[in-house]
C-alpha cells in the first residue's frame, strides 16, 4: 500500500455509517496533588486532594469515539445508567458528535465506570489503584428485548456493527447469550455489513463475525483456559487459522509491539512502529478495531486493513492519561514518515 492508496481509502471513512453496540463505560480521571495531601482528623488516613477531573468514554465508548475522530457517522446502542456517570457520559459521546438516541437509560442499571486516580508529583502522573463501578446482575430481560428490537432496526442501516463486549461476568453486560445469537444471525443475514467483535473473554463464541483478539484472548477461545507461557507468533498462526475454520469468518490478531496478523485465505502479518518513548497501552486495541472496520468498510483487503488498525494504534498509544483517538490528518502523516515499519510480511505460517 502506498500513500496515495491509503488516502484513497480515509477519503471514504466520511462516507461510513457505523452501529457500536456493547458495553459503554465512563473513564474518569481524578487527577491528585502529591504536594496538597491531607491527614484525615476523623481517620488518620491520607486524604487525596482532586485538582483536575479528565472524563472520557470508555470501553465501546472509546470505540465510539475512535470512529468518530477517523470521520465516520457513529450510532451508540447500549444501556447505561440513570446517574450522573451516565449524564457525563451520555455528554462525552454527545459533544464527540456521536448519536446517543439508542443509548438507553434505566434506574435498574449503574452507569459502568472505571475511576483512575492519577498521582501528580514531580511534574509527571502516576496511575495508582482504579475504582471499578460494574453491573454484577443479570442483564434485564425487558433491556434485552428493546436492546434486540432496536439492533433489528438498525443493522439494515448501517455500514459495519463494531462489537463491544467489555463485562467478564457472563450476561450481566449488553453482550448477553440471547444477544450474541441474534448477532450472528444478523451478520449471515447482511453479510455485505461488516460485524467484528472484540471480546476479552468470549471472542470464540461470536460467529460469522470478524474477531479482533490478542494473542491470548484467542488461546482462551480455542482451549479454553488461559495460558502462562509466551505464545510466539508462529503458535498464534495456528490458533487464528483454527479459529478462521471454527467461525467463517477472517480474524485478526493483534501481537502487542509485534503488530498484528491478518488471517484469511491467507496470512499476513504487519509490523507496528517500535515506539522509543512513553506510551499508555489503554484503549490501543479500541484505537485499532475502529481503523480495522472502517477500512474494510472503504473496501480495504484485509492486510491492507490491519496496516490501517496498526497505524491509528500507534498514535493513541502515545497519548499519555487519556483515552486517546486518531484522526485521518494523522494517520496519513504517520504512514507518510514510517510506512516502511508498517511493510507486511506475506503468507506466513
Amino acid at each position: 500500500m502506498d500513500a496515495a492508496r491509503l488516502q484513497g481509502l480515509l477519503d471514504n471513512f466520511a462516507q461510513t455509517r457505523v452501529l457500536v453496540i456493547g458495553d459503554f463505560f465512563l473513564d474518569k480521571y481524578l487527577v491528585l496533588d502529591a504536594t496538597l495531601t491531607e491527614t484525615s482528623l476523623e481517620t488518620g488516613l491520607d486524604a487525596y486532594q482532586v485538582v483536575e477531573k479528565r472524563l472520557s468514554p470508555g470501553a465501546a465508548g472509546t470505540v465510539a469515539c475512535n470512529l468518530r475522530a477517523l470521520g465516520a457517522e457513529v450510532l451508540a446502542l447500549g444501556v447505561i445508567g440513570e446517574d450522573g456517570e451516565g449524564f457525563e457520559l451520555r455528554a462525552g459521546l454527545r459533544a464527540r458528535g456521536i448519536d446517543t438516541e439508542h443509548l438507553l437509560s434505566t434506574t435498574a442499571r449503574v452507569t459502568p465506570t472505571y475511576t483512575k486516580p492519577m498521582l501528580r508529583e514531580n511534574g509527571q502522573e502516576r496511575e495508582l489503584n482504579r475504582l471499578d463501578i460494574k453491573n454484577r446482575t443479570r442483564f434485564p430481560a425487558d433491556l434485552e428485548t428493546d436492546l434486540l428490537t432496536r439492533l433489528r432496526e438498525l443493522m439494515p442501516e448501517v455500514d459495519a456493527v463494531v462489537i463491544g463486549d467489555q463485562v467478564p461476568e457472563r450476561n450481566c453486560g449488553v453482550l448477553t447469550d440471547h444477544v450474541r445469537g441474534e448477532l450472528a444471525e444478523l451478520a449471515a443475514r447482511y453479510p455485505r455489513t461488516v460485524c467484528i467483535a472484540d471480546s476479552r473473554f468470549r471472542i470464540g463464541e461470536f460467529r460469522h463475525c470478524w474477531i479482533k483478539p490478542n494473542r491470548a484472548e484467542a488461546y482462551l477461545a480455542l482451549h479454553g483456559y488461559e495460558t502462562e507461557s509466551p505464545i510466539s507468533i508462529e503458535e498464534a498462526i495456528a490458533i487464528g487459522q483454527q479459529l478462521v475454520a471454527r467461525n467463517g469468518r477472517p480474524a485478526f490478531l493483534t501481537l502487542a509491539e509485534d503488530g498484528m496478523l491478518a488471517i484469511a485465505d491467507a496470512v499476513s502479518h504487519i509490523p507496528t512502529l517500535r515506539q522509543t518513548g512513553p506510551i499508555d497501552i489503554c484503549g490501543a486495541g479500541d484505537s485499532t478495531i475502529a481503523g480495522l472496520a472502517l477500512a474494510l468498510c472503504a473496501g480495504a483487503t484485509p492486510e491492507e486493513a490491519a496496516v490501517i488498525g496498526n497505524l491509528v494504534a500507534s498514535i493513541t498509544v502515545q497519548q499519555i492519561g487519556v483515552t486517546g483517538t486518531a484522526s485521518r490528518e494523522q494517520v496519513l502523516a504517520r504512514f507518510r514518515e514510517f510506512g516502511e515499519q508498517f511493510e507486511p510480511v506475506r503468507s506466513c505460517g
